[in-house]
């Protein structure tokens, strides 16, 4: 019963987690980047560029639901069930939250906080929330889609790296948006000239998202080794794998002091996911032993893959 109601706290923490990140992601648009017609990379960029040109005739967030819709349904058939109930929920969430959230605030805060303070502090504070909003997501399994999806598909079927793939992706966006018509809220054209500089802080607001992302997921990245010695040895393993689908070895052992065989279980997990599993072991037994130790790298199924040039080897 405990482990149980751990997994379902467990699921609305992830959840409520994600809502948190997405709300991030969504207030960075609307309140910093979008006032200041400002725009990025992956499918939100694409989105802006639109409302700009359609002088906001066409949201943000419709744009990017339709955009994101037909990226799930290629990575559906392309990619299996690699992006799951959590993306679809976190798309929605930010497809409505980017919709409802622009005009709620008033002219006069935006003006004195946003405006009033320019474009490149607003550059900076928006990639800050976005990139933030993006990591709490990641860390729990959410993810925003757009060109993350097309990355992963290009790399199915090419050896090229999703994160030189999404940079690309990114410079291609931002760079397209000096050969469509930009409108200001107030419905003026925006100036060329103009556009260049916007150009350069789109790209300043990649590196910023970039940084803030890899320091938001970089501690959901890293694994740690769990050696387990219990009596409860079976309960604990069945537990691991069947609630938490990690997988299990089980060592014999000897306690040297007591001259005893002792079964020791090994498991190699992700460091977020320590607590739960340290939860799920002190309600089968109490009294067991434990020891924890960071890994520097964990490569296989269930973590990172193992990359190799074996193509260019063999074209050598």
């Amino acid at each position: 019963m405990a482990v149980i109601q751990n997994s379902a706290l467990r699921t609305v923490k992830e959840y409520s987690l994600i809502t948190v990140g997405i709300l991030l992601y969504v207030l960075g648009w609307s309140l910093f980047l979008v006032p200041n017609n400002l725009i990025g990379g992956g499918t939100t960029g694409v989105a802006s560029i639109i409302q700009y040109a359609t002088k906001g005739a066409v949201k943000i967030g419709t744009s990017y639901f339709v955009m994101n819709a037909i990226l799930l349904v290629a990575a559906l058939f392309t990619l299996g069930k690699s992006f799951g109930v959590k993306t679809v929920y976190a798309i929605i969430l930010a497809s409505v939250g980017l919709n409802v959230t622009q005009g709620l605030l008033p002219d006069e805060f935006i003006q004195e906080l946003v405006i009033d303070n320019g474009k490149l502090m607003s550059t900076i504070m928006g990639a800050i929330m976005v990139g933030c909003g993006i990591g709490i997501s990641m860390a729990q399994g959410g993810s925003t889609g757009g060109t993350d999806i097309i990355a992963l598909i290009v790399n199915k079927y090419r050896e090229v790296s999703p994160g030189r793939m999404i940079l690309a992706l990114d410079a291609m966006i931002i760079l397209s948006s000096l050969f469509v018509p930009s409108y200001t809220p107030s419905g003026e054209l925006v100036p060329f000239v103009e556009k260049i500089t916007t150009v350069v802080y789109g790209f300043i607001l990649t590196a910023v998202v970039t940084t803030v992302l890899d320091m938001c997921v970089a501690g959901s990245k890293q694994s740690v080794q769990l050696f387990i010695l219990s009596k409860k040895y079976a309960e604990i393993a069945d537990a691991i794998t069947t609630e938490l689908h990690r997988g299990v070895t089980v060592l014999d052992g000897k306690g040297w002091y007591t001259k005893e065989p002792t079964q020791v279980i090994m498991v190699l997990t992700r460091k977020v996911d320590l607590n739960l599993f340290l939860r799920y072991v002190k309600a089968i037994d109490p009294n067991a032993f434990l020891s924890v130790s960071s890994v520097t790298g964990v490569y296989g199924k269930g973590f990172e893959r193992i990359k190799t040039a074996q193509k260019k080897i063999q074209k050598k």
